[in-house]
């Protein structure tokens, strides 16, 4: 098995990385100094070199509120990117597992996302996001897509690592508190890829299609902060008092791109199809001293 990885400085693909070290399988990882994705003939010359057997596409542009004012780039590698990787892998008949992200819903719905549920991106992210998705799909039968959110990680920058910052500064944070999803750690992510690999590797009965991977408890953001404050004052990262934190409101921080309210993923269909249980995100954050 040969797996090529985009976007391997990225938190997602650092972990992967990480945990391919550990497994027999053949393995490219490539940052974007080694693979632009946008760039088609860069695309074609990696995998014409590597010729792998799935290509796992970490690769992303991320900057939620930037997208809003930098759209070209937000599609180059959100939409353009995914569809020259779709490409190539269905010339060579290769698999390909993308990650997206929870951005391609409106979030106004009550309950949980499920996997068919209609898309409606309301800012330049989620739609670009969104049409990798359709391109994915346009082109390709044997593929993954892999719908997460809140990702945090010892690698790269996040929620928590900023509200470990800022708590070494202020005594107290204000934070929204409506607006709810699943925070999903990073490693978790990168091994249920490897799940899914092994179960394409091991020829048995797969579903392609689209999948939602997040943690569990549902929060809201405020929630999580005060559950990593608490944590890193657990683990004695401060000095000082552990600041408190105060719930406001969506419209009380306006940002450029507007945010779903709803996160919350059902994670269900891939605990049936793969037997990946949900991201254990209150277990990961314990190892807080790694994240500041």
């Amino acid at each position: 098995m040969k797996i090529l990885v985009t976007g391997a400085n990225g938190q997602v693909g650092f972990c992967l990385g990480e945990q391919l070290r550990k497994t027999e399988w053949e393995f490219k990882l490539c940052t974007r100094l080694d693979l632009d994705i946008a760039d088609k003939e860069s695309v074609r010359s990696v995998v014409d070199n590597f010729l792998p057997d799935i290509i796992v596409n970490t690769a992303a542009y991320t900057a939620v509120d930037k997208a809003e004012s930098n759209s070209d780039e937000a599609f180059a590698a959100n939409a353009i990117g995914v569809e020259n990787l779709a490409k190539v892998a269905k010339d060579n008949n290769f698999v390909l597992l993308h990650i997206s992200t929870d951005y391609v819903f409106s979030g106004d719905k009550n309950g949980l996302y499920e996997e068919d549920d209609k898309t409606f991106p309301q800012c330049v992210y989620g739609q670009s996001k969104l049409a990798g998705e359709q391109a994915i799909k346009n082109i390709l039968e044997k593929f993954i897509v892999l719908r997460t959110a809140w990702v945090f990680g010892e690698h790269g920058n996040n929620f928590v690592k900023t509200m470990i910052r800022l708590g070494r500064d202020r005594d107290q944070l204000s934070v929204v508190a409506d607006q709810y999803g699943g925070p999903t750690y990073a490693g978790d992510i990168a091994a249920a890829i490897l799940k899914i690999i092994s179960k394409i590797e091991a020829k048995q009965s797969v579903e392609w299609g689209t999948y939602h991977f997040c943690g569990l408890p549902h929060v809201n953001w405020c929630d999580f902060a005060a559950a990593i404050i608490s944590q890193a004052d657990l683990n004695k990262i401060y000095n000082k008092p552990a600041p408190t934190i105060k719930p406001i409101s969506t419209i009380d921080y306006p940002t450029p791109a507007k945010r779903p309210k709803n996160s919350k993923l059902d994670c269900s269909k891939i605990e049936t199809k793969f037997s990946i249980k949900p991201s254990d995100w209150m277990t990961a954050i314990k190892n807080i001293k790694a994240y500041s």
